[in-house]
């Protein structure tokens, strides 16, 4: 899968463009249940490799089950069943043609959003990344239907041409872990982006974007990547002291389409 002159106008103009029914339902409901059964062997104190489990700092009233109170998951992308999906042709052809043929991923998390779980403030995911190189490409899959109700995402087209912004702590008391926001950008012209499961976001690091609270009785689940130039330096350590512990580079092996 190419870019088509449309989706290379909306990276341009916008800094994301989003690709319907992307991925097939059942490979979403199989994501979801891999990442249950990695929170549940966690919980019982096994050891699952390379992932790290996040837990949501808001606590969940109607919680019945170890995942309820997750609020990602990171390190997914040396799993197999992640692991294909990262390196997905279609989705390499895409990234490829957006900053190059080379690409490690560095990031992968799985984001189960539970009811009552807070959103995101504003933010551009290049502050995270304190990388020798930009941007960075990130690439969001709904696995569940994402609405207004359950904090679906919302974005500032065009912000992707703004450098990194000021990012201050986020003071909402159970903030996530790490959560800061951009304050000094006006945000009134922000869009929502509502998405049903399967369908792809691919959007640019500079790019600013929130999500909002879960107020569904329901998940807001999704499945969240992000993409860098191979040989790319990370910095963390000089910016933040210390290093990310969801940062995990992996270098792409192509794989060739089913139809080649």
């Amino acid at each position: 899968m190419m870019l088509s002159a449309e989706r290379k106008r909306e990276w341009a103009e916008q800094g994301f463009f989003i690709i319907r029914g992307f991925t097939p339902l059942e490979d979403c409901r199989a994501m979801h249940a891999r990442v249950v059964e990695i929170c549940r062997l966690n919980a019982a104190g096994q050891h699952v490799p390379n992932v790290f489990v996040l837990p949501e700092k808001k606590p969940n009233p109607v919680a019945r089950n170890p995942e309820d109170h997750v609020g990602k998951v990171f390190r997914l992308h040396r799993d197999p069943i992640f692991k294909k999906l990262v390196e997905e042709p279609a989705v390499i052809d895409i990234v490829s043609e957006l900053i190059g043929p080379e690409l490690d991923c560095f990031v992968s998390q799985f984001i189960f959003k539970n009811h009552g779980a807070l959103g995101q403030p504003w933010h551009q995911d290049s502050y995270y990344f304190a990388f020798s190189t930009r941007p960075q490409v990130g690439v969001w899959l709904a696995v569940t239907e994402a609405t207004l109700d359950n904090g679906c995402l919302h974005v500032m087209p065009g912000s992707h041409t703004e450098p990194v912004h000021e990012h201050v702590p986020d003071g909402r008391p159970h903030a996530q872990y790490g959560y800061t926001e951009i304050v000094d950008y006006d945000t009134s012209k922000s869009v929502p982006v509502l998405m049903q499961a399967g369908d792809l976001l691919v959007f640019h690091s500079h790019l600013m974007h929130r999500s909002t609270d879960n107020m569904s009785g329901g998940i807001r689940a999704a499945m969240v990547w992000h993409y860098t130039k191979s040989g790319t330096i990370d910095q963390t350590r000089e910016k933040f002291g210390h290093q990310n512990p969801s940062h995990d580079f992996m270098k792409i092996e192509r794989r060739r389409a089913a139809e080649d």
